[in-house]
């Protein structure tokens, strides 16, 4: 077979690039025969950066806030007069020093992500991508403005240049499906402190929509990176897929189109990963061309029943195989890796089981 291995970043223990080589050393060691194809992604969240720079341009490097007190040196990358930003450089969960706390989640702001955004307006570009995902901010973008000079200030700065916002999150910036309420506690916010979020949203977001002339706190992504992303479509960005970003440069489309298998994967392949994200529509664009598609994720919360829909065949769990979230965690690279040979040698008896009407593996993982 031709396998695509096509994975984003598992949170905060493997890159994509990293997930990639793991993932494609164990199948090949277990299915030796097979084309194996590396390309690892990206839907705008960690790692964005990095997966477009294999395709060419000048990676830069800002000293910005970070998400808390202490600055950061973030990356960004120049092609072409077009500069791609990932957010998460600037506000990651991995750069608040240990795990999020609900102080932590009260406190970090958005202000790097408007510094890095300076730094390209000042190179002159006439396009900048801001890559929305993995942050610890909750802060609906306020510090993103305030680095640009404000609201006036930033509307002024922004209008010379076509933005853009690259999310695959659909959550908008209210509400029981925004941002505090859905990301909040992944970020450490208990139930008080998703309130206090939510309330300093909705008065940001009445701000936000006196300059833009739209309703943004209610369109689809608003809620990306804590809420950047309304702040971003006040400033007049477009909203565009981050894996059709990554699809476009990566050569996607011709890769899939050659392809008998797509093995992608993510941090956890739960409810959410079914509203948009990378790993369902690298699915999608792999049905239409009739590919299959295998899922390896840290966690796996989903049941066949919850993606019998789309043409994934399988998802297997990185914790299960190694026995313990810590194992996981701790040795991510290796279990990543044994996973991808057990099921490439596994795959043969799958695919008769499929064939005979059944879509799970009888042997069950060590």
């Amino acid at each position: 077979m031709r396998v695509i291995v096509a994975p984003d970043s598992f949170g905060e223990t493997l890159t994509a690039v990293e997930a990639a080589e793991s993932i494609s050393a164990g199948w090949r060691r277990g299915r030796p025969d097979d084309d194996v194809v590396t390309a690892p992604q990206s839907d705008g969240g960690p790692g964005f950066v990095d997966v477009l720079a294999a395709a060419g341009g000048d990676i830069r490097s800002a000293r910005v806030s970070g998400p808390l007190t202490a600055g950061v040196d973030a990356k960004w990358l120049l092609d072409s007069g077009t500069a791609y930003i990932e957010s998460a450089e600037a506000v990651g969960l991995g750069l608040l020093g240990g795990p999020p706390t609900r102080a932590s989640a009260l406190a970090a702001h958005s202000r790097g992500v408007g510094e890095l955004i300076a730094a390209a307006l000042e190179e002159g570009v006439k396009t900048i991508v801001v890559g929305l995902g993995g942050s610890c901010c909750t802060d609906g973008g306020r510090g993103l403005v305030e680095a640009l000079g404000g609201l006036e200030a930033a509307t002024a700065a922004a209008a010379g240049v076509q933005l853009v916002a690259a999310t695959d999150v659909e959550h908008v910036l209210l509400g029981e499906h925004g941002a505090a309420a859905v990301f909040g506690p992944q970020k450490g916010a208990d139930a008080e402190a998703i309130a206090v979020l939510e309330a300093r949203n909705a008065m940001w977001a009445e701000q936000l929509e006196s300059i833009s002339e739209k309703g943004v706190s209610d369109l689809p992504g608003a809620g990306a990176a804590g809420g950047i992303g309304a702040a971003l479509f006040a400033l007049g960005a477009q909203r565009r897929s981050g894996a059709d970003v990554v699809a476009d440069r990566t050569g996607q489309a011709a890769l899939l189109a050659s392809a008998d298998l797509v093995i992608t994967g993510e941090g956890k392949f739960d409810h959410q990963s079914l509203r948009g994200k990378l790993v369902t529509a690298l699915a999608s664009a792999g049905a239409a061309h009739g590919v299959p598609t295998l899922v390896f994720a840290g966690q796996v919360t989903l049941d066949e029943a919850d993606y019998a829909s789309t043409s994934i065949v399988a998802a297997e769990s990185v914790t299960e195989f190694a026995g313990s979230v810590e194992r996981a965690m701790n040795e991510a690279s290796a279990c990543l890796e044994g996973l991808a040979e057990h099921t490439a040698r596994e795959w043969n008896i799958w695919r008769g089981q499929q064939s005979a009407g059944s879509t799970s593996v009888d042997a069950p993982l060590p």
